[in-house]
């Protein structure tokens, strides 16, 4: 009887004493001290572990059978930072994801406090210490956004312009699918190129897998059918389009193409996605283009 009151007190002492006894130096110069991991660790423990497992490897009891699978955070590789493709995520990066969650995934909106919310995500980085360990490590470079020059009053300007950026300028068919005609797409080329197309395209009007450093195939979005995971308005298409989507092979379009295009690229986009809620609208879309 002493003995097991031995041991139920030692384990009782080392779960009061948390899993951190000191605390860690990150990317940017963030010191965390041992308390605000600790209390990160129970929050992961309460809310997270079921779909990322204990060792943060995305190997939870809920993972089985989810698509996209939980994140491996021991990766230190994130998909919807708001900075440069392939660079270090700020906090609130993690805080974004966190409070609003990823649209038809696993990943929920989760209304927890900000000191729970700010702990979790000290907590989250201590799963990849390679990446994230060092006050050497550099965060994210941040992009100003430049103004909008549509707006609701040229918002069919931007749409008809961002058509065609979409489908010769940015050329996004190399990875999603068409949403125009040949002879739509033939007469934009040789209006933007001062030629038509090359030949016709046989996957022109499907979705392309790509490789993905997450060791699972990525599946492009028909934007007029698949929710986008990190995207609640206007301005979240836009820096999606500006930073790109890390470690899936979609790059950052800054520099790439011009800002103004890049404006117009977003309102096309967004019109296409209202389409998920109009099937009517979106089959008449898919009528003109095969007969056409």
């Amino acid at each position: 009887m002493k003995l097991i009151l031995l041991v139920l007190l030692v384990s009782v002492t080392a779960c009061n004493r948390g899993k951190f006894t000191e605390g860690r130096m990150f990317a940017g110069g963030k010191a965390v001290d041992a308390a605000t991991l600790n209390l990160g660790h129970t929050t992961y423990l309460e809310y997270c572990v079921q779909c990322h497992g204990l060792a943060g490897d995305g190997k939870g009891v809920s993972a089985a059978g989810s698509y996209p699978p939980p994140r491996n955070l021991t990766q230190g590789l994130y998909k919807f930072p708001n900075v440069p493709y392939g660079e270090l995520p700020h906090d609130v990066d993690f805080h974004r994801i966190i409070h609003k969650g990823l649209n038809g995934s696993a990943m929920l909106p989760w209304d927890i406090s900000d000191e729970r919310l700010d702990a979790v995500t000290q907590y989250i980085k201590t799963f990849a210490p390679q990446t994230w360990e060092g006050a050497d490590k550099v965060l994210g470079t941040k992009i100003e956004p430049t103004p909008n020059p549509y707006g609701e009053d040229k918002r069919v300007e931007a749409i008809a312009r961002g058509e065609k950026v979409y489908h010769i300028v940015a050329q996004c068919t190399t990875c999603h699918r068409a949403y125009a005609s040949m002879d739509q797409i033939n007469a934009w080329s040789k209006e933007i190129n001062g030629t038509e197309m090359a030949g016709m395209d046989e996957t022109i009007y499907q979705l392309k897998l790509q490789d993905s450093e997450y060791n699972y195939k990525v599946i492009p979005p028909d934007f007029t059918y698949h929710p986008l995971r990190s995207i609640h308005s206007t301005a979240d298409i836009y820096q999606r389009m500006l930073y790109g989507v890390s470690g899936s092979g979609m790059p950052g379009w800054k520099d790439v193409v011009s800002d103004d295009d890049l404006w117009a690229l977003t309102y096309y986009v967004e019109d296409l996605m209202k389409l998920k809620n109009d099937q009517q609208a979106r089959q008449a879309l898919m009528n003109r283009i095969e007969t056409k």
